[in-house]
C-alpha cells in the first residue's frame, strides 16, 4: 500500500541527521529520536508502535484544504487544485509523528505534549490551524472542544481565523460533517464539537480535547498552559498544542519549556509523551551566513523568501538593536532584549579569560558604583584604561601613535535570600563569580570593604547615582576615596553609551568573559530619542542591568581620562607597532 506522506516524513528524518538537509543541533535530534524508536519499536518490550495509517490521515487531510492568504490562496488561474496546501518535508514528519506514534497496549496516541519552535513566516499558524480542525472532525472524539489561546485576543485569531477561513473555502469539508462556523466559532453539532479562540484561560468546565498555545513566548506565566494542560484529564488522548517563535522573556515559562525539551532531546531526561523539534540555529553557527537562514528556516524559499530575509539579515549587521529582533524572529534565538544596546558577537570577541583583576595592581582605574535596590544584586565595574600603539594600515609610515583601550572587570553582591530563589544566581555563586551576604538585603559595609581593597590600584574616581549611594559616597569619600556623583540621565548616558558600543566594534574593549557582566549588558534596550540620545531599560523587572549601568558610569569618568604625556610612546620600539 502506498503511504507518500510517511515515505516522505521518514526520508525527511534521514536526510537531516545525515546533513543532506540544514537543520539545528535539536532538529536533528528530533529527528533521530524518531529514528532510533522505529527501531526500538520492533523490540516486545518497547511499549511505542508506529501506524502508518493512521500517520498518513492527517497529512491528507491537510492537503485536502486550501491557502487562504497571499500568493498561494490566489493559485494559477484555471487550476483550482493549484490553491490547496501542498505540504513540504518537515510538516510531514511533523503531522506524521505526531499523529503516527500509539501505544501498542491502547492504540491511543503516544504523544500528548507537542513543543514547535520555529522562526517568523514558516506557516506555523496554518499548520496549528490544520491540527485544530482535524481534531476537530476527524480523531473521533465525541464533544471535542478545540481552544487556540493566547494572551491577547489578536494573537489568538492567528490560528483561529484561517481555520475559519479554510472551513468556509470547503464546502466538502462542511458537507462531509455538517460544520458551521458562525464568526467565532466553529460547530460539528452532530457530535457537539467545537472550535474556538480564548483569551486568558478556558472558562469553568472547559475539557479541551486539543489546545493550541499560540507564541508562548509572549505569556508572563503558564496560567494558559497549565490550565489547558489540567483541563484535559476526562480526555483518552488529548493534544496540547505550543506553537511558537522564541522570544526575549528567558525568565518565563516559554524558556523554561524550551530548555526542558532541549534535555529530552538530548537524553538528559524522559517523556515518552513529549514530541519536540525546535528550528534554529547552533550556538558556533555565523548568523550572518545564508545556511543559518536555511538552518533555522525550514520553509526557506517557500513561504519564506529568500531575498526577503537576506535583506533583514545585512539590515541586521549594521546595529545590535535590528540584529535582536532579526536573530529572535527570523532564527529563533532566545536574546534578553528586544532592542538591544550591544552587538553580544561582538562583545564576546572582546573576551580573554586568562585576564585577572590582580594582573592591573598599582594601574590608573575607574569604578562605577550600581547600589541597586537592597534586595537585589549590586554591582562595582572596574574600567583600566591603556595606551596601546596604533598598528599596521591605520598608521602613517615612520609615526608613533596609541589609541586608549579599556579592560573591564566586575564584582557582584546579591543577598542569599535572593541566591536561594534564583536558578542562575545559584550556579554562578557556586562559580564564585558573586558575592553572597548574609540575610536577606544587601549588606552594604560588604560593598565598602570590597571597594577600600580596591586601592591596591590607582583609583582615580569612583562614580555612583546619589539616588541610592549618597551614604554610601560619604563614608567612601571620608576613607579618602575621590567620590563623583554621576546621576542616571541622557545626557550623562548617552555620549559613554555610544562610545562604548563603538569601542567594542573596534576590539578597543577587553573583558574576561564575565557571563554576569554580559547577561547584564544583553539585557539592556534602548530606544533613540528625536536627537538620536540613547539611555538604557530594561525590558522586565527580572532582567538586571545594574553591572550595565554601573559601567556606563565608570566610561563616563574614564573617557575623560588624560594618560601622562608620551612616557609610554617614548619607550616604544618600531617593533610595537608593526602588529
Amino acid at each position: 500500500m502506498a503511504r507518500p506522506y510517511v515515505d516522505q516524513a521518514n526520508r525527511y528524518a534521514r536526510d537531516v541527521v545525515a546533513g543532506k538537509i540544514p537543520a539545528s543541533r535539536w532538529a536533528r535530534l528530533a529527528c533521530q529520536r524518531h529514528l532510533d524508536d522505529l527501531a526500538r519499536s520492533k523490540e516486545r518490550d518497547y511499549p511505542f508502535r508506529f501506524d502508518a495509517d493512521l500517520a498518513e490521515r492527517p497529512c491528507a487531510f491537510a492537503e485536502l484544504l486550501p491557502h487562504v492568504k497571499g500568493d498561494w490562496a490566489r493559485g494559477v488561474p484555471g487550476d483550482p487544485d493549484s490553491t490547496r496546501i501542498k505540504l513540504e518535508p518537515w510538516q510531514c514528519f511533523i503531522l506524521c509523528s505526531i499523529f503516527g506514534w500509539v501505544n501498542k497496549r491502547t492504540g491511543l496516541r503516544r504523544y500528548r505534549k507537542v513543543y514547535i519552535e520555529v522562526p517568523r513566516k514558516n506557516g506555523k499558524s496554518v499548520l496549528a490551524a490544520i491540527i485544530g480542525l482535524y481534531m476537530l472532525v476527524a480523531d473521533g472524539e465525541v464533544g471535542a472542544e478545540i481552544y487556540c489561546g493566547a494572551t491577547k485576543e489578536k494573537q489568538a485569531l492567528e490560528v483561529f481565523r484561517p481555520a475559519h477561513a479554510m472551513v468556509r473555502k470547503t464546502p466538502a469539508l462542511v458537507a462531509a460533517f455538517g460544520v458551521e462556523h458562525p464568526k467565532s466559532q466553529i460547530l460539528v453539532p452532530a457530535t457537539e464539537s467545537r472550535f474556538e479562540p480564548v483569551v486568558g484561560k478556558p472558562g469553568d468546565g472547559a475539557s479541551p480535547s486539543c489546545a493550541i498555545v499560540d507564541e508562548f513566548h509572549e505569556h508572563a506565566d503558564e496560567t494558559l498552559y497549565s490550565t489547558m494542560l489540567t483541563g484535559m484529564g476526562a480526555r483518552r488522548q488529548p493534544l496540547l498544542l505550543v506553537i511558537t517563535t522564541a522570544g526575549y522573556n528567558i525568565e518565563g515559562p516559554c524558556y523554561q519549556l524550551n530548555r526542558d525539551c532541549r534535555e529530552l532531546l538530548e537524553g538528559r531526561t524522559q517523556s515518552d509523551e513529549t514530541f519536540a523539534i525546535i528550528y534554529t540555529i547552533d550556538e558556533d553557527d555565523d548568523w550572518t551566513s545564508e545556511i543559518a537562514l536555511r538552518k533555522a528556516n525550514p520553509n526557506y524559499g517557500v513561504s519564506v523568501y529568500a531575498d526577503f530575509l537576506k535583506v533583514e539579515q545585512r539590515e541586521a549587521q549594521q546595529t545590535a538593536r535590528k540584529a535582536n529582533a532579526f536573530k529572535t524572529k527570523h532564527l529563533n534565538v532566545w536574546v534578553s532584549a528586544r532592542t538591544g544596546w550591544m552587538n553580544m558577537q561582538a562583545w564576546t570577541a572582546c573576551g580573554d579569560e586568562t585576564r585577572t583583576l590582580a594582573d592591573f595592581k598599582a594601574r590608573p582605574c575607574f569604578v562605577g558604583v550600581d547600589l541597586a535596590h537592597k534586595r537585589d544584586i549590586a554591582a562595582l565595574i572596574f574600567v583600566f584604561p591603556e595606551e596601546r600603539p596604533i598598528a599596521g594600515k591605520r598608521r602613517r609610515e615612520g609615526e608613533k601613535r596609541t589609541e586608549t583601550h579599556y579592560t573591564i572587570f566586575g564584582k557582584y553582591f546579591v543577598p542569599e535570600e535572593r541566591v536561594a530563589e534564583n536558578r542562575r544566581y545559584r550556579a554562578w555563586a557556586d562559580e564564585g563569580r558573586l558575592i553572597v551576604t548574609d540575610g536577606d538585603s544587601i549588606d552594604y559595609d560588604a560593598i565598602e570593604a570590597e571597594l577600600l581593597d580596591a586601592t591596591v590600584f590607582e583609583v582615580q574616581q569612583a562614580a555612583y547615582d546619589p539616588w541610592s549611594a549618597q551614604q554610601f559616597a560619604q563614608n567612601m569619600q571620608a576613607e579618602g576615596l575621590t567620590m563623583v556623583e554621576l546621576r542616571p540621565s541622557v545626557q550623562n548616558f548617552s555620549e559613554p553609551m555610544k562610545t562604548l558600543e563603538a569601542l567594542v566594534h573596534s576590539r578597543r574593549i577587553h573583558h574576561n568573559g564575565d557571563p554576569v557582566l554580559a547577561w547584564q549588558v544583553a539585557n539592556v534596550e534602548v530606544k533613540e530619542d528625536a536627537k538620536g540620545n540613547i539611555f538604557p531599560r530594561k525590558p522586565r523587572v527580572e532582567s538586571k542591568i545594574d553591572a550595565a549601568v554601573a559601567l556606563i558610569s565608570a566610561m563616563n569618568r574614564a573617557l575623560l581620562y588624560e594618560p601622562p604625556p608620551s612616557a609610554l610612546i617614548n619607550q616604544m620600539t618600531e617593533e610595537d607597532f608593526l602588529l
